[in-house]
């Protein structure tokens, strides 16, 4: 399976920053999003990322053009059906992704993959929602996808080896480092990564230490570039919610049980970076 046109679901971040990466590669991508406003958005919002790059140096003008010239923008799922994979990046959330799967799959043209970015929901669900299940996979791109070296590919009971190996070729040839994951909620990263975070939590919930402290003491313990708290902060607390939420359905470990403290702050808005408070406060002074 070659993939020469790739589309895109999803006016978020995630959803642009991928036609970037694959554009890059030199694959036609077609962006769709809700409203013609926010699809052309997203356009320009490329546009102005390769323009930064060739201010810094590290992109020619003419190759910044030829990216450009490669994406376009559509609030119609119809123009998605000549791809020969088309990748959803819309909201974690199950019902939402199986009733655009489902759609996706009366669209997009017979043999084309479907593929969703989701972090940590179940794919195979997804790949029954439609009648093409051996061609239904999940690749995850990690935030923010021009930057992350990673993509883990995730391999429903569904899907066929030739399906897997086209989606691990396809992030490899966006020049990315892929791995190859069951379809366990969590996949590789966020299995193991949110057990720390929150754990983190109950560390600050049960006084041990204070944010700062248990931050600085994981950046300089541990090198990390960014201690635990500040990194729930950039990740959305309600999306780490609900990461864990799916997680501890699925495993019933304690460790993915989230924190009174993050269900409290996620009811109260404070949902990191994006509202403008989480464990740090982001307001503009």
């Amino acid at each position: 399976m070659s993939i020469t046109k790739l589309g895109i679901v999803g006016s978020g971040i995630m959803g642009s920053g991928i036609a970037e990466v694959a554009a890059k590669a030199g694959i036609e991508v077609v962006l769709r999003s809700r409203s013609r406003a926010s699809a052309d958005a997203m356009v320009a919002g490329l546009a102005k990322s390769l323009a930064k790059q060739v201010e810094r140096g590290k992109l020619e003008e003419a190759a910044a053009a030829e990216i450009s010239a490669r994406v376009s923008a559509t609030d119609d799922l119809q123009d998605l059906q000549d791809c020969d994979l088309v990748l959803e990046s819309v909201v974690e959330d199950l019902a939402v992704k199986k009733d655009l799967f489902a759609s996706l799959d009366k669209i997009v043209k017979p043999g084309a993959m479907l593929a969703t970015n989701t972090s940590t929901l179940p794919v195979v669900e997804l790949a029954m929602a439609t009648e093409r299940p051996d061609l239904v996979v999940g690749i995850h791109f990690f935030n923010p996808a021009p930057m992350m070296s990673l993509v883990e590919v995730i391999a429903p009971l569904t899907a066929s080896e030739a399906t897997v190996a086209a989606a691990k070729a396809f992030a490899a040839g966006c020049g990315k480092d892929v791995v190859e994951v069951k379809d366990r909620a969590g996949f590789i990263v966020n299995a193991l990564l949110f057990p720390y975070l929150n754990n983190a939590v109950r560390m600050l919930e049960l006084g041990t230490a204070s944010r700062d402290d248990i931050d600085t003491a994981m950046k300089g313990g541990c090198n990390f570039p960014m201690g635990p708290l500040a990194l729930l902060d950039l990740v959305g607390l309600d999306t780490s919610l609900s990461i864990l939420d799916a997680l501890y359905d699925e495993f019933r470990d304690p460790n993915y049980a989230a924190l009174p403290r993050l269900r409290r702050m996620v009811a109260a808005g404070q949902l990191g970076r994006k509202s403008g408070s989480g464990f740090y406060d982001y307001a503009k002074k």
